[in-house]
């Protein structure tokens, strides 16, 4: 292995590694725009300038391969003017957006014109003006004077996406980016250029000035759209989510994510229709109830069924521990039904989305949960299943289903949104949905990750919990027009499950989330060895699997970020 020094320093590089590669491997700094670990080297931008002794000039570390015994200089004095004269190069004819733009506080140009640049100009001319707004796709929008040419969102489409409909047009101090003609970028994965950008250049039609990110808490959680699990952000202001983003993670997502896990996994949240309170329906109607009143009603319903009249219905949309507690009740109840409805659409594709669009469902598998069969559904038929609670699932949304279901007597759900299948309930209790408790997701292969709160709700308060803050909750009151945001009166189905489970006369004493998955890992040798500390991050494999997690050493300064910080 080739040995190098880097300021001072001397370290073991793999044959091959590039000096920008040592770099960020060993957790130094180096400023960059163009250059990723996931895509080729297009030495664009030359803003990792760096001098390497006995080389005639400065060399851009992204393309210089280590040698043995080469003696790398990131700060000596001729590195540092070359990277200034970039700067006042790439600020030119850059425009004075950033109070406006969408970028602004996570921006890499930002930074480094505080941190690498003269911090003035000597350009008095006018500066060159390209289209501004300029659609790319269904989601993505581009702004042609903020461009600094470093080709990322081109690489990913030819390299990661595999739709190479982007590239460079004109030449010299008017080169733009444009779709080839009659094209756009409208691949599944089409918005993860947005977040490669290195600067404001490319923004998200959803998310376009609805906030800035110093006003938005950043917490890191699990994608719920299918059985990958991206890892990802959520941003929140006002207790409403604005974006998600992806979280790298080299066992599950590397640094990616889909274009529908970004936009159809949070309105749900934010929507007007959320299960606020337990209801009861009464004179064929529901009627408001409290979470206690509600799980009471349950309890006594249940008692009138005999267990083999009872379907249980757990969801792979729930945690392993909303799954767990379920399971837990229908076994006092002394239950012979107890399944969950698989969700299954379209296939899986080569980089991300799966099949299936439930987050859980290898999770509800390791405590023997099976999918529901043709025989439960004909015992539902023909009137020897009388009774169905289930849990976080709407699955009467298939008019099959709800056609067979027709005629139980009793039905009772907990649920997060007035869903086809809440709507029909006979009692609702309200659950908190994915961005909302703690728990744990196992992917289909077998990675376990935590879902941390993010919104809060009448009983997860802000500030507990690991819940992280933005500038707006650390310094704002109660009385602040952007402190008035909605909170849901609900719970975690567990809690919810475990009320029911009191009824039905089981007596236990699980006060955090946390305790419930101890006792997880206790029961389950799949997880032995696990708690929600070892989660943190990046996660960890099912023991079985037997695999060590991998690390990035690489992150980026908008990837790491929670939010600016705040003195």
């Amino acid at each position: 292995m080739p040995k190098l020094t880097i300021d001072g320093i001397e370290y073991d590089a793999r044959p091959g590694q590039t000096v920008i590669q040592v770099i960020y491997e060993n957790k130094l700094d180096l400023p960059h725009f163009c250059w990723h670990p996931a895509l080729t080297v297009a030495g664009n931008c030359r803003m990792c300038l760096v001098e390497v002794e006995k080389m005639p000039k400065l060399a851009i570390a992204c393309g210089t391969t280590v040698s043995e015994g080469m003696i790398v200089h990131t700060n000596s004095e001729n590195a540092v003017k070359g990277r200034e004269d970039v700067m006042e190069f790439l600020l030119i004819n850059h425009p004075l957006d950033c109070p406006i733009c969408d970028e602004a506080g996570q921006c890499k140009l930002q930074d480094y014109a505080f941190n690498h640049s003269r911090g003035e100009s000597r350009f008095e001319e006018e500066k060159v003006h390209k289209d501004k707004r300029v659609p790319f796709g269904p989601n993505v929008l581009f702004d042609g004077e903020r461009c600094i040419s470093c080709s990322r969102c081109i690489r990913f489409g030819e390299e990661i996406a595999e739709q190479p409909v982007l590239t460079f047009v004109e030449r010299g101090d008017h080169v733009t980016i444009s779709p080839f003609p009659g094209t756009e970028l409208d691949n599944p994965y089409s918005m993860n250029v947005i977040d490669i950008c290195p600067v404001g250049a490319l923004t998200s039609r959803d998310f376009r000035f609805k906030a800035r990110s110093w006003d938005m808490s950043f917490t890191e959680t699990v994608c719920p759209s299918c059985s990958r699990g991206c890892s990802m952000r959520v941003g929140v202001r006002d207790n409403e989510i604005m974006r998600l983003e992806p979280r790298p993670n080299p066992n599950v997502n590397d640094f990616w994510m889909c274009d529908v896990g970004r936009l159809k996994s949070y309105p749900y949240v934010n929507a007007d229709d959320r299960v606020s309170g337990g209801f009861i329906r009464s004179n064929g109607k529901l009627e408001p109830a409290s979470i206690g009143d509600a799980a009471r009603e349950i309890g006594k319903a249940l008692y009138r069924f005999k267990p083999e009249e009872i379907l249980f219905v757990a969801s792979a949309f729930a945690t392993l521990e909303d799954n767990y507690i379920f399971l837990e009740t229908a076994k006092t109840k002394g239950a012979k039904h107890v399944v969950y409805f698989p969700h299954v659409e379209g296939v899986d594709e080569k980089l991300l989305i799966r099949a299936d669009k439930t987050p859980n469902a290898r999770g509800i598998g390791l405590l023997g949960i099976k999918a529901v069969t043709e025989d439960d559904l004909k015992q539902i038929a023909n009137g020897k299943i009388k009774a169905i609670y289930s849990l976080e699932d709407d699955f009467l949304a298939d008019s099959n289903i709800a056609s067979i279901c027709g005629k139980i007597e009793f039905f009772a759900c907990h649920a997060g949104n007035m869903t086809a299948t809440a709507s029909r309930a006979d009692i609702i209790l309200p659950a908190a949905t994915w961005a909302e408790k703690e728990g744990v997701f196992v992917n289909f292969d077998g990675w376990v990750q935590k879902l941390t709160p993010a919104v809060e709700t009448k009983h997860h308060v802000r500030g507990f919990e690991q819940m992280s803050k933005s500038r707006l909750d650390k310094f704002g009151s109660k009385f602040d027009r952007w402190a008035q945001g909605r909170k849901v009166d609900c719970m975690e189905s567990w809690r919810l499950a475990h009320l029911v489970s009191h009824e039905l006369g089981r007596k236990t004493d699980y006060r955090y989330t946390e305790d419930v998955f101890e006792r997880l890992v206790s029961a389950l040798p799949d997880l032995e060895g696990m708690s929600y500390d070892s989660l943190e991050s990046v996660g960890q494999s099912l023991k079985s699997l037997n695999r060590e997690p991998k690390q990035f050493t690489y992150r980026e300064v908008y990837q790491v970020d929670t939010a600016p910080e705040v003195i």
